[in-house]
């Protein structure tokens, strides 16, 4: 398989150690283990598949409902502290 450099299927370690608060190596033995999925690309570098990452988030926040869309910027914040937040506060109202 071929990987891209900018492939928006996958990401690097260090973007979801981001997502969930642990530390980048967390995340290289969560790979080793089994718990997530991922490849290595031609230089060696880890790379994670974003769905396997939405999954474990999922299963990590009680089932929440997580999208996609909140894995595409994980530097713009924490999304366990989103979902978080909604199982305390309940759904945000409009108005």
């Amino acid at each position: 398989m071929s990987v891209r450099k900018s492939d928006p299927d996958l990401m690097k370690p260090g973007e979801v150690a981001h997502v969930f608060r642990v530390d980048p190596k967390t995340v290289a033995r969560w790979a080793a283990a089994g718990k997530l999925s991922s490849i290595k690309t031609p230089g060696g570098h880890l790379r994670l598949w974003r769905k396997d990452v939405l999954r474990l988030l999922q299963e990590e926040t009680d089932g929440n409902t997580v999208h996609r869309a909140d894995l595409d910027h994980p530097a713009d914040g924490h999304v366990g502290d989103a979902v978080r937040r909604q199982q305390h506060d309940g759904p945000a109202s409009v108005g």
